[in-house]
């Protein structure tokens, strides 16, 4: 039998919202401009550039605002960011951010711990926001932490998540993305809950976004392109994870998710070798090992270019 795969997905960067976000030294806008104008160059469609919060909550992001109206923009790529509230909109118009992402948590305690709000306060501000934003131009998307599971609640009962889907349609949002922030996510659960939202609601443009707290961040992926979705967030050399979650770890690595693409045949339409090096130079920058394993163990046809075909080294098997 043959895997059912879509024949191209297309990718998110997050890297310099949710990746930066959990870094303990603060990123300058010339650093964050370096690595977001390479992602556009190496053929991202997608890119979080930042978010506009609190700087107080979330010091990392505080000049959000300066790397937007540094960038150099590339034609045909969608540059983004995170907002908490409607003030969060007003910033992205006046610095050209084009689309924003709402977040609510389907965990009650976790959007206590992130946003100081209960899910139906949250919900509550969501017209206030799509309004804002349509009046000014901006494009409006909205995001689910929690979606796989809780450390606080555990599981996360379905209709919980699906009431702020519904949510999200009552207020105008159609683009919705699906978050394990806790990395609690396994592959069986990714693919009955992908199949369960695209049956019960067909109209959402759907993405996923996965941790990979507990090593099954790419498993989960494939799960969800075998589920018929086609759209997902990676961050490079898999650095972040939500600093409200006890143990956080980095969310999944571009490149890594690339390389796998690139070896089953989904196109992505972005060069693997320019992502690698965004990541190598992210991990220069951080000062700490990150969790790509391609950064440490290079792509699989890299090892044939060492290895021409015919030629074995002598090795000792320990």
């Amino acid at each position: 039998m043959t895997m059912q795969l879509p024949e191209k997905i297309r990718l998110c960067e997050v890297g310099p919202r949710d990746g930066l976000q959990n870094e303990r030294r603060f990123f300058s806008t010339a650093e964050k401009r370096e690595l977001i104008d390479a992602m556009g160059e190496a053929g991202f469609p997608v890119i979080e550039v930042g978010s506009f919060v609190s700087p107080k909550a979330v010091p990392q992001m505080a000049n959000t605002d300066e790397v937007f109206q540094s960038l150099k923009r590339v034609p045909g790529v969608e540059y983004r960011a995170l907002i908490a509230n409607a003030k969060g909109v007003d910033r992205a118009a006046a610095c050209g951010c084009s689309k924003v992402k709402l977040n609510v948590s389907a965990s009650v305690a976790h959007n206590l711990a992130n946003l100081n709000r209960t899910p139906a306060e949250t919900v509550a501000g969501f017209a206030e926001c799509v309004a804002k934003a349509e009046a000014a131009g901006i494009g409006i998307s909205g995001s689910i932490s929690m979606a796989f599971g809780s450390p606080w609640d555990r599981e996360i009962p379905i209709q919980d998540v699906k009431d702020i889907v519904e949510a999200y349609l009552a207020v105008g949002i159609g683009e919705i993305s699906l978050s394990d922030a806790s990395g609690m996510a396994y592959p069986t659960q990714v693919y009955d809950m992908c199949c369960e939202m695209k049956r019960c609601y067909p109209q959402v443009n759907w993405w996923l976004h996965f941790h990979n707290t507990r090593g099954l961040g790419i498993a989960n992926v494939l799960a969800g392109m075998q589920a018929g979705f086609t759209q997902f967030d990676a961050s490079f050399a898999g650095v972040g994870g939500c600093p409200f979650v006890p143990g956080a770890a980095g969310n999944v690595a571009t490149e890594d998710l690339l390389h796998m693409c690139d070896e089953m045949g989904v196109a992505t339409g972005i060069d693997l070798d320019k992502a690698m090096a965004i990541s190598r130079r992210v991990a220069e920058l951080v000062g700490h090992n990150t969790d790509s394993y391609l950064l440490r163990a290079g792509t699989s046809k890299a090892l044939f270019r060492e290895l021409p075909k015919g030629q074995i080294k002598n090795q000792t098997l320990k």
